[in-house]
């Protein structure tokens, strides 16, 4: 079974590229991906990520 992870950043090349690297490893699958923390926050509701990697500073919403 695969840790099942939600990329969280911004930036459209940060989010494709975090989201390669992770899928490369067959262990992890990204589940989605979100553009901010708000969106992140309904998305983790939702989907129940085992990790979820977050960009420090979004609009909307921080990271932190």
């Amino acid at each position: 079974m695969a840790i099942k992870v939600l990329v969280v950043d911004d930036s459209s090349f940060f989010r494709r590229r975090v989201s390669e690297i992770i899928n490369s490893e067959s262990r992890l699958e990204v589940i989605d991906v979100a553009v901010n923390g708000r969106e992140a926050v309904e998305k983790a509701k939702a989907l129940k990520p085992d990790v979820i990697t977050m960009d420090i500073e979004m609009p909307v919403m921080d990271g932190i």
